[in-house]
């Protein structure tokens, strides 16, 4: 209701003004110069929906923000989301069966919202990394940003959006075959189906299939992969827009892998036998598999120039499936490996719900002030049906083995038995303004109230620990104030201030009853944050820097005076700086990079009676940097070079394992053979570099070695 008068008075205000006071004639302007280049990266003037619902651009929001185009993905040649993300200063991620995650800005997990075209499912196993040719463009904030799109956002947000149907008619094919016997397929055509061209009664449609057979190096392990992107855009008129989109992935890996084992002792730099780098300790007929429906509803209407009203209804249906022996360790001498933690797993996960933003540009005053408000409402409910065994499976000579099929375990059968059901209900309401306090210097405020509901179903036997039924309730209250000033043309510094609230301990979508008898209340964060965005050179630079403070404080640890008990006094810091830079030279030569510093810690934490105050969290690297160069020799021969560089990263919370640092290279060509058809060549990590892109106290999680892959690419 308040939000609602608000507009109101201001809609009455701005409707009142061309009566008092008159519009003066615009002078006659002529510019000089080289329009600023859309081809270099930071690409200041791209607008994003992600770090503001204003419609702002990178250059006017007060934050570190990133907007990693199409363009750009098909010329780095990213394979999935999470290649993509390499575009964004200091991202880091890794794709491990049951534990996928991405660290941003020093904090990983639930700590980093992962959006999909602007939903948070609540689960970060659902963002499982996805074919990058269903995706239009990612874009990211940097730290705290619950107030936009709610709990669980304290190192940042990354939206992942998808492609829609367009006003336009145009068709593409590509067919890639590379190393592993990797088979892919890919397709796109968006089509006008009804009307004229003309812009009221026309009905665009969009269809983007892709399909992926690949094995790698790994042994057993394969991959048959395939996503859809479908959708109806409808022009009704009068300015009203409905786009109708549908989603479906479909994912099986068979033997999935899990990790290689380190050799002992397990100190200092960790250390893997190379003779079992592709070795696959699974069981024979390992699986993890997964089914996700999205079915999105957008409609919008633009009443007039200053004013705009989105109504989001949204379902997500997700089935996850788990048949594996997922832990293994070298014994003393590193004669044998032993197999241990099998799981039989399902999870069955399905949110709706429904967003409803306003925005509306005027005057409060003499002042230009935009505002954003709106509420979004939805249920989001899972069901994990877990089986484990503990104790060891068996025990393997490292290089010449054998494993058992999976239900050969015993003590396993086919079948799953449900756990507990949580459920979590969110309505929110968020209210955002920028406002110019002169004609080169905006400040933006936002904020956001949630109501977030956790209700626990016990669906197995009633003990203490584990009662019928249990349920938290949590009020978060986030926000974020800044400043921009424009101190010329093509420059500008801010400033921000910022608070986010996410869970304790993982998502409260799969929270058990511990979790929420312990942790009464969200932790919370805050960001301040200062920055600046420029062109130079006449438009072929451009360049972005943020200095950043991210403290997150209440995380549950240890009771120093009882290690059986948790408090929520636990503290985690973040300190950093981020640069990230284009340069277009000349027509032939591309130079594009970003690296990162970050000082995480924990500040006030305690695990096993032991304080890690001062200690590094864990896969958390200080440095990550990325280079590109791309050189055309002719207007249809092109090279292309990536380098990634990753600092080394702590394998356990007391900081005795770490992984040493290491860096990648890739290598591509591409000939445009005629204006339509394009032949892309590519060898990733050439080097053959081996590197860790996850540990734990026992295992690495190695990342792909050297593969080389051959595109053929056709517009039509």
């Amino acid at each position: 209701m308040a939000l609602a008068c608000a507009f109101g008075s201001l809609s009455a205000q701005a409707q009142a003004q061309p009566h008092t006071r008159a519009t003066p004639p615009l002078p006659t302007v002529e510019i000089t110069g080289t329009a600023p280049r859309t081809d270099v990266l930071p690409a200041l003037d791209a607008v994003n929906d992600t770090a503001s619902r204003l419609g702002l651009s990178v250059r006017e929001t007060p934050a570190s923000v990133s907007v990693v185009e199409r363009a750009t993905i098909d010329e780095r040649g990213a394979q999935d989301t999470q290649e993509i993300l390499r575009a964004i200063p200091g991202v880091t991620a890794h794709s491990a069966p049951g534990s996928i995650s991405v660290s941003y800005r020093g904090f990983g997990g639930g700590s980093v919202s992962q959006l999909f075209n602007g939903i948070n499912v609540q689960y970060t196993i659902a963002a499982r990394p996805v074919d990058s040719w269903i995706v239009e463009r990612v874009e990211a904030i940097g730290g705290p940003s619950s107030f936009l799109f709610g709990a669980g956002a304290v190192g940042g947000t990354i939206n992942y959006i998808t492609k829609t149907a367009q006003r336009r008619e145009f068709g593409e094919a590509q067919l890639r075959l590379g190393s592993h016997g990797l088979k892919e397929a890919s397709f796109g055509l968006n089509r006008r189906v009804a009307g004229d061209g003309a812009g009221v009664a026309d009905h665009h449609v969009r269809l983007d299939l892709n399909h992926r057979d690949a094995g790698s190096r790994i042994d057993g392990t394969g991959t048959r992969a395939t996503q859809l992107a479908s959708s109806l855009r409808s022009d009704l008129g009068r300015g009203l827009t409905h786009t109708l989109a549908y989603e479906f992935q479909d994912e099986d890996v068979s033997r999935p892998y899990w990790g290689t084992p380190l050799l002992n002792p397990v100190a200092g730099a960790a250390r893997i036998d190379e003779a079992t780098r592709s070795r696959n300790y699974n069981s024979a007929d390992g699986v993890y598999a997964q089914r996700v429906h999205w079915l999105r509803s957008v409609t919008q209407w633009q009443p007039g120039e200053g004013a705009r009203l989105t109504n989001t209804l949204y379902a997500y249906d997700a089935l996850r499936d788990y048949r594996n022996v997922e832990s293994y360790r070298f014994n003393p001498g590193n004669t044998a490996v032993i197999r241990s933690g099998v799981l039989l797993q399902r999870h069955d996960q399905r949110m709706v719900g429904n967003r409803l933003d306003a925005t509306w540009r005027g005057d409060v005053g003499a002042r230009r002030s935009d505002w954003a408000f709106g509420a979004d409402l939805s249920v989001n409910r899972q069901t994990r049906f877990p089986n484990s065994l503990a104790g060891t499976v068996s025990t393997v000579d490292p290089y010449d083995f054998a494993t058992e099929r999976f239900f050969d375990i015993p003590g396993m059968a086919p079948g799953f038995r449900p756990d507990r059901d949580n459920r979590v209900t969110t309505f929110a309401a968020y209210l955002e303004n920028r406002t110019l306090l002169a004609p080169a210097l905006s400040l933006v405020t936002a904020l956001r109230k949630e109501r977030i509901e956790l209700d626990l179903t016990n669906r197995r036997a009633v003990t203490a620990a584990n009662p019928a039924g249990f349920a938290r309730r949590y009020h978060p209250l986030t926000g974020r104030a800044g400043l921009n000033w424009e101190v010329s043309p093509g420059a500008s510094v801010y400033a921000q201030y910022a608070t986010a609230a996410d869970p304790p301990s993982g998502v409260l979508s799969t929270a058990s009853f511990a979790d929420v008898r312990n942790n009464s209340e969200l932790t919370t964060g805050r960001q301040a944050e200062v920055g600046a965005k420029l062109d130079f050179w006449q438009g072929k630079g451009s360049a972005t820097l943020a200095l950043y403070d991210i403290t997150r404080k209440h995380i549950a640890t240890q009771d120093p005076l009882d290690s059986n008990l948790t408090v929520l006094v636990g503290e985690q810091s973040a300190r950093g700086i981020e640069l990230a830079a284009g340069l277009r030279p000349t027509r032939q030569w591309s130079i594009q990079g970003n690296v990162t510093h970050v000082d995480a810690r924990y500040e006030n934490y305690r695990q096993g009676g032991v304080s890690l105050a001062g200690k590094t969290p864990v896969n958390t690297p200080e440095t990550v940097a990325n280079l590109w160069v791309s050189y055309a020799f002719t207007p249809a021969l092109k090279a292309s070079i990536g380098l990634r560089h990753v600092g080394k990263v702590y394998a356990d919370a007391t900081n005795t394992v770490t992984w040493p640092s290491y860096t990648l290279i890739d290598l591509g060509l591409s000939w445009r053979i005629d204006p339509r058809l394009t032949l892309t060549g590519r060898v990733r990590n050439a080097g053959d570099r081996i590197h860790a892109l996850s540990m734990t106290g026992t295992m690495a999680y190695l990342g792909a070695a050297r593969s080389a892959d051959l595109a053929l690419r056709y517009a039509f």
